[in-house]
């Protein structure tokens, strides 16, 4: 995981209103690992005589994963520590979220999933009707950011260098250069990786996994922590359906080994099946937040 083996390490760059870099921010962790490796490794490696059948599991301790020179029980307290200061931004991006009536949602995936394509699709569908803004994310460039705003909407490019991963410090200081409008929508697109994002609560009010038919039905069970963080998946590209191997019923079990509550819908940003569904979910997901919130008062 991400939070102990330093991958976040390095300068974070977040975009200006002119499309510049504005802010530049040092994510090092001082982990304090002690990392005193001494790679003298005199292993007599005879691999003639190795059964390579057996399987090595580095999530079986109790951290759930393995750091090479730290004890589970450090690697617990790492990753305790690193988190609980996340979730103090995420708490100030969702109280934020909360007082402007704003839908914010974590998209995430593997790389290639479609998620841009999908989130173009759905910028252009709700064009006109509801106000959106994006915080993109990935590790370097801002192609997609690019993309995005050619649609009209406002959108931030977060680069993380070294990361894999947005967290909510990231996201709170893009907030405060976006500026959505309030009664809005926020696509935080992150960056295309099935691991570490589950982990990092950015403030959104649901996780969204895409699963794009070209990437196998097993993913929920190869990682599942994802699926079970995410609140809705949608199930992408199934215009491809007819030339790929790809069992959508074993999918749909397999997000249901790990999430038995997620909402499935089957969409494909391309031809334009099942967004009348998805968009329907935005709109009851944002009608969720606004009950009750005084913005609600001056729409009625």
């Amino acid at each position: 995981m991400c939070t102990v083996c330093g991958c976040s390490d390095g300068n974070v760059q977040i975009e200006g209103k002119d499309g510049q870099h504005a802010h530049a921010h040092d994510h090092s962790h001082d982990h304090s690992h002690d990392h005193h490796h001494g790679h003298g490794h005199h292993h007599d490696h005879d691999h003639h005589h190795h059964d390579h059948t057996h399987a090595h599991d580095y999530g079986a301790g109790i951290a759930g994963t393995s750091v090479p020179g730290l004890s589970q029980s450090r690697i617990v307290q790492i990753e305790q520590d690193i988190l609980a200061k996340n979730d103090q931004y995420a708490a100030r991006n969702r109280g934020y979220f909360m007082d402007q009536g704003i839908l914010a949602l974590n998209l995430v995936s593997s790389p290639g999933s479609g998620k841009t394509t999908l989130l173009v699709r759905t910028l252009n569908d709700l064009k006109g009707k509801t106000a959106c803004s994006v915080v993109e994310g990935d590790q370097q460039t801002s192609a997609d950011a690019d993309r995005i705003r050619a649609t009209g909407a406002p959108a931030i490019q977060v680069n993380t260098g070294k990361g894999c991963h947005l967290d909510g410090h990231m996201v709170g200081h893009a907030l405060e250069t976006l500026k959505p409008e309030p009664a809005s929508l926020v696509f935080i697109e992150n960056v295309g990786n099935l691991v570490c994002p589950a982990a990092f609560d950015l403030g959104e009010a649901h996780k969204v996994a895409i699963l794009s038919v070209t990437e196998g039905e097993d993913k929920p069970l190869k990682y599942p922590d994802m699926f079970a963080a995410s609140g809705l998946v949608l199930l992408n590209k199934v215009d491809l359906l007819p030339y790929v191997e790809f069992d959508v019923d074993a999918a749909i079990e397999n997000i249901r080994k790990v999430n038995p509550a997620a909402k499935i819908l089957q969409v494909s940003a391309t031809t334009g099946e099942g967004m009348d569904n998805w968009l329907s979910w935005l709109s009851a997901a944002h009608s969720m937040i606004l009950a009750g919130h005084p913005l609600s008062e001056q729409s009625a």
